[in-house]
């Protein structure tokens, strides 16, 4: 099929990518030039395993960047991936959305054949039946007879979104009539997982309700988790017996620090935003975000009882991006515990495997270290804020430090002497 991905970010680069190896035609729209060109020659802008290679092997074939909209026109369906960032009361800008949908309907004015415009951007409930079909319908002069409209949500785990692509655990799809949802789950047809065809406004929800639950899944091990500590409990073979009930699940189960990314935060507080606009107040979600805003502050409260007063001592954090395996730092539990050392006088030395250039943008005044070795010398004490694999191999580096206080946000270490937040 002929595939145009709206929007060349985390989710709109992932998708295009897989679905050119699904040997479909794909055409990224990007406006930023420096994106285009990297796609273009096979070179991520971002990290995410195993996509480089999809790059690699499609670009300039299967797949193409570009910055207009020159493929919407001979598009047979046309994803929506761009931001839909909060606003400051946590509500969504939906002024991306609106605006590439105008920008497609324009393209499809002069369109011949059936072509369908889904929204892969998690949007609130209606926004494609309402936002999206009308400006697209308005813009381009065509009816639904020509244009269909879908939802069709992502799951993808950043580090491990690839994978999650081409292995899902279900697609699902809203749309606007059968002949929509069709065109939509055609283009899946490579891959083998169940498919939910529903109305686009349930689509949109599962999307906010998967989110949130694993959110609250989170928090409540974190609360869990900071009562096991006072009370001398490993949350950790508390949780690990939880999990196993078929009921629960294992996953998002780990106490720690809590969540971040460009989902968890955003989705979470824009169903709030959704509940409290129609007068409802949603104290169970209200109180996951509480709990995942206080879980920094009890690294700071444990590390000051540990090393004493923080004002002019060197603080080594390792890990930098919100979990293992990106280089995203978007609401990384690292900033706020940054920030808090810093107000408190503290000298920071930080290292991460991937995500120190994206962390220089928001604390350039810290001191940034190649190696763990490197940022722990010196050190009064350390903060490992991230589960990178290779934290777990470090031991005798820790005896660079002038003092040898560990405190773990993710229970990565294996090496003795380490409280972690939890446990």
């Amino acid at each position: 099929m002929r595939v145009s991905i709206v929007g060349g970010g985390y989710v709109g680069l992932v998708t295009g990518a897989c679905f050119s190896e699904l040997g479909h035609q794909v055409t990224i729209v990007e406006i930023d030039p420096e994106k285009i060109r990297a796609i273009n020659a096979g070179s991520p802008p971002i990290y995410e395993e195993g996509l480089e290679g999809i790059l690699k092997k499609n670009a300039g074939q299967n797949l193409n960047a570009e910055a207009g909209y020159t493929s919407v026109a001979e598009a047979d369906i046309v994803f929506i991936c761009v931001g839909t960032p909060p606003k400051p009361d946590g509500s969504v800008d939906l002024s991306y959305i609106e605006s590439a949908s105008s920008s497609i309907g324009k393209a499809l004015q002069n369109s011949e054949g059936y072509c369908v415009v889904v929204v892969k951007s998690t949007v609130p409930p209606d926004t494609t039946g309402t936002i999206v079909r009308h400006a697209v319908l308005h813009a381009s002069g065509r009816t639904e007879r020509e244009i269909g409209f879908a939802m069709n949500p992502e799951f993808l785990r950043e580090g491990r979104a690839v994978a999650d692509f081409m292995k899902p655990d279900r697609i699902v799809i809203g749309s606007s009539d059968p002949r929509a949802g069709h065109q939509v789950e055609r283009v899946y047809d490579a891959l083998h997982a169940p498919v939910i065809h529903t109305k686009t406004s349930a689509a949109e929800m599962i999307k906010y309700a998967s989110n949130a639950f694993l959110a609250t899944k989170v928090s409540f091990s974190n609360e869990m988790g900071n009562i096991c500590k006072m009370m001398g409990i490993d949350v950790y073979e508390v949780m690990k017996g939880v999990g196993l009930d078929h009921r629960i699940g294992p996953l998002f189960l780990n106490a720690g620090t809590g969540f971040g990314g460009s989902c968890f935060p955003k989705d979470v507080s824009a169903l709030v935003s959704l509940a409290e606009a129609r007068g409802l107040k949603p104290e169970l979600l209200q109180a996951v975000l509480a709990v995942n805003e206080a879980q920094p502050s009890r690294m700071i409260e444990i590390l000051e009882k540990r090393a004493g007063p923080l004002d002019g001592k060197q603080v080594a954090v390792l890990g930098l991006a919100f979990k293992d395996n990106t280089d995203d730092i978007r609401d990384s539990r690292a900033i706020p515990v940054i920030q808090k050392l810093l107000k408190i006088g503290a000298r920071i030395s930080a290292y991460d495997p991937l995500a120190i250039p994206q962390m220089k943008k928001v604390f350039p005044e810290i001191s940034y270290h190649s190696t763990a070795a490197d940022a722990l010398r010196g050190a009064d004490a350390c903060i490992v804020m991230t589960e990178w694999p290779e934290f777990s191999r470090l031991d005798r580096e820790f005896d660079l430090m002038a003092h040898r206080i560990i405190i773990e946000g993710r229970k990565i270490l294996t090496c003795k002497g380490v409280e972690g937040i939890c446990w």
